[in-house]
């Protein structure tokens, strides 16, 4: 094998490539073979309620794998996992066929982040978005508000979903359903109209060290991509826009701030497009939350530093939001207090001028959560 056929394996294996790019291209097939899947379990999943649904959503780098990964481990709830992609169509046979194959332990491994996180084919993932696109067809757009608010149907995607969550729910033998999907932070409100006792938790991070991280993500994955060039495509089939060649910011609204993000980014300003994508989606959020007194008292904004700096009793404040039982969260709340800690991998290295820019762009939203942006406290 020559060094270029080396280099085109290196990141995205084979075969999960080919069974991506098969089951992309055959979705009307598959979705139809889910339709045929819940007539024959009509029975079975009409009995099954939705119960209070968990989504662990906004922007990347704020600890929302750390925080599916813990409510994941809860004896009451379940979620998507990596063995869930790519054929997310027909969750219960997938994963009854799974559960009566003989296949060695899931290895945990390093995941492509490098950011210490350990995770295998049964780590929880966020796999539905690949949904959300087929039914929203607008999604990922830059030029097309993205927003999914109070007031948005689709009955097509609200029978399918239901259907397919409370699949989920039936073939792993839980009661709670549980989806990481940072964008699903734009839709809050259309997420609590189908499910009105939904569960939401946003977790937040200090600007500064969060856009280092984005950035760091970004490079990575750029790396990546010329390494291999399949990476780009396989991000883009699996709903992944967040980072590499394929990035699209999130367009909310009249699409300003989607623009100026592109255009810092095509000009190689990572730092003030990471920004303002940063002050985009939580000033949204927050926005949103303004106008929605019920839809504020169903979220938790959780604040990366505080869960460091005092792991316990924030995880008990975020089982206890979850509405999640105290018998199933006590032993995770405390397992994962001796874990949890601040990243020692990176550190933000920004220039003053950097610095200044930051907080140019993010002061405000910063504020509304609580972030102080003077450079001299952030070092």
């Amino acid at each position: 094998m020559n060094d270029a056929s080396r280099s085109s394996n290196r990141h995205v294996p084979t075969g999960l490539y080919l069974r991506t790019r098969f089951f992309s291209a055959s979705a009307p097939l598959w979705l139809k073979a889910s339709r045929l899947e819940s007539a024959v379990l009509r029975d079975e999943i009409e009995q099954l309620k939705i119960d209070r649904p968990i989504y662990v959503a906004g922007v990347p780098r704020a600890g929302t794998t750390i925080v599916t990964e813990m409510l994941a481990r809860h004896t009451d709830v379940t979620s998507h996992r990596y063995s869930d992609f790519p054929n997310v169509y027909t969750p219960y046979w997938r994963n009854w066929l799974a559960e009566r194959s003989r296949r060695r332990p899931a290895k945990a491994v390093e995941r492509a982040h490098r950011d210490r996180i350990m995770i295998s084919t049964e780590s929880p993932e966020a796999v539905e978005e690949v949904i959300w696109m087929h039914y929203f067809d607008h999604l990922h757009n830059p030029s097309t508000n993205q927003v999914l608010g109070p007031g948005t149907t689709n009955p097509g995607f609200e029978h399918y979903y239901r259907d397919h969550i409370r699949k989920l729910l039936l073939v792993r033998g839980r009661t709670r359903y549980l989806a990481k999907g940072n964008y699903n932070a734009t839709r809050l409100g259309y997420i609590r109209q189908l499910f009105p006792d939904a569960r939401f938790i946003v977790p937040v991070r200090h600007p500064v060290n969060q856009v280092a991280s984005l950035v760091k993500q970004d490079r990575l994955f750029e790396r990546a991509n010329t390494e291999d060039s399949r990476v780009e495509r396989q991000l883009g089939l699996s709903g992944h826009f967040e980072f590499g060649p394929g990035r699209q910011p999130v367009c909310i609204g009249d699409g300003k701030h989607a623009r100026m993000i592109n255009e810092h980014w095509q000009a190689s300003r990572r730092v003030a497009g990471w920004a303002l994508y940063w002050h985009s989606i939580y000033s949204h959020v927050l926005d949103t939350l303004e106008q929605d007194s019920e839809l504020a008292s169903a979220v938790f904004l959780l604040r990366y530093e505080d869960l460091c700096r005092e792991p316990a009793p924030v995880l008990s404040r975020l089982f206890e939001h979850a509405r999640l039982d105290a018998a199933g969260a006590d032993p995770l709340v405390a397992e994962y207090a001796d874990r949890i800690s601040e990243p020692d991998y990176y550190r933000a290295d920004f220039s003053a001028a950097e610095l200044k820019q930051i907080s140019e762009i993010c002061h405000l939203t910063a504020g509304r959560l609580g972030y102080n942006l003077e450079p001299e406290t952030d070092q």
